[in-house]
């Protein structure tokens, strides 16, 4: 299939995606800070810059895109219709440095939650997996793929 729009178009449309200050992100942030934590944001000192980084406690937190960052067996996930020779190849080199980034941060000591955008909508959920992943009591086990 080919890109129904042309390249200066498309170039426009693709400026427009944001990496910092997401609707996901935004709302995990607020989330977070109404359980009381605090936090910095983008650690730009860490491997894949996480989202939200506790110091203290040598964790962080990334808010990925189910698109961007090929959550598995998600819906969101899905492949786009035209170009997959780019796109293929694009998307998975995203995956594989979110796992290098991950093993680094492992190393370092840090433990690491991913928050992916399709389970923001259930709130209850959210705050439980958070809770658990910043409390003291959290002996939290990296799952690195």
């Amino acid at each position: 299939m080919v890109d129904t729009l042309d390249k200066a178009e498309r170039s426009k449309r693709m400026a427009l995606v944001k990496n910092k200050n997401t609707k996901p992100e935004m709302l995990v942030r607020s989330m977070v800070y109404g359980l009381g934590y605090r936090y910095r944001l983008h650690g730009n000192k860490l491997p894949g810059k996480p989202d939200l980084v506790f110091k203290s406690k040598k964790k962080v937190i990334f808010i990925h895109g189910c698109y961007w960052h090929r959550h598995e067996n998600c819906k969101l996930a899905r492949l786009p219709k035209s170009r997959l020779d780019f796109w293929l190849p694009k998307l998975e080199s995203n995956k594989l440095r979110d796992q290098k980034n991950q093993k680094l941060l492992h190393d370092m000591g840090w433990s690491f939650l991913v928050i992916w955008e399709c389970e923001i909508g259930n709130q209850d959920k959210m705050k439980e997996k958070i809770t658990n992943f910043l409390s003291p009591m959290c002996e939290e086990t990296n799952e690195i793929h």
